[in-house]
């Protein structure tokens, strides 16, 4: 990638990070999201009491939320023009998570013009998989640049 490319990509995936920054729904958890490079995503968050069930352990709501977040942006480094919607997503969980550090990798699958694939994984803080989950992506008719949170 040249030197330009590279530097709009890059602007492209810190205002991305911009975007979810700025989603409200997000002010209800610490996370943070870190675009790592072309097709990849990174939210780290932390599991509080807040999200349990009424057996103390984080709900699935949660568990749903940062994979398709992080399956979500990962797709989304790939689109520079639209915001894209999820059409669908399947998550499987593999491990309770009572409290603390949970990472959501995203990792686009396929898909390059209008229909998108990226799954996502969540892993706690002793490095165990709690959850997986593969989402299908659209773009939408909404542009990037009309979102406040999108400066790109």
């Amino acid at each position: 990638m040249s030197g330009e490319a590279s530097s709009g990509a890059e602007r492209h995936w810190r205002a991305l990070e911009g975007l979810y920054a700025s989603a409200p729904v997000n002010a209800k958890f610490d996370s943070s999201l870190e675009v790592l490079g072309e097709g990849s995503s990174r939210i780290t968050f932390e599991v509080t009491e807040s999200s349990f069930h009424a057996a103390g352990a984080a709900h699935g709501t949660i568990y749903f939320k940062m994979l398709d977040d992080a399956a979500f942006y990962a797709a989304n480094t790939l689109v520079t023009d639209r915001f894209l919607l999820t059409t669908s997503f399947n998550l499987h969980f593999t491990k309770p998570v009572r409290e603390g550090k949970v990472v959501a990798e995203g990792r686009w699958v396929s898909g390059r013009k209008r229909v998108f694939v990226a799954e996502s994984r969540l892993v706690d803080a002793e490095g165990d998989e709690i959850g997986r989950g593969t989402g299908t992506f659209m773009k939408s008719r909404i542009p990037l640049s009309s979102l406040s949170g999108y400066s790109g």
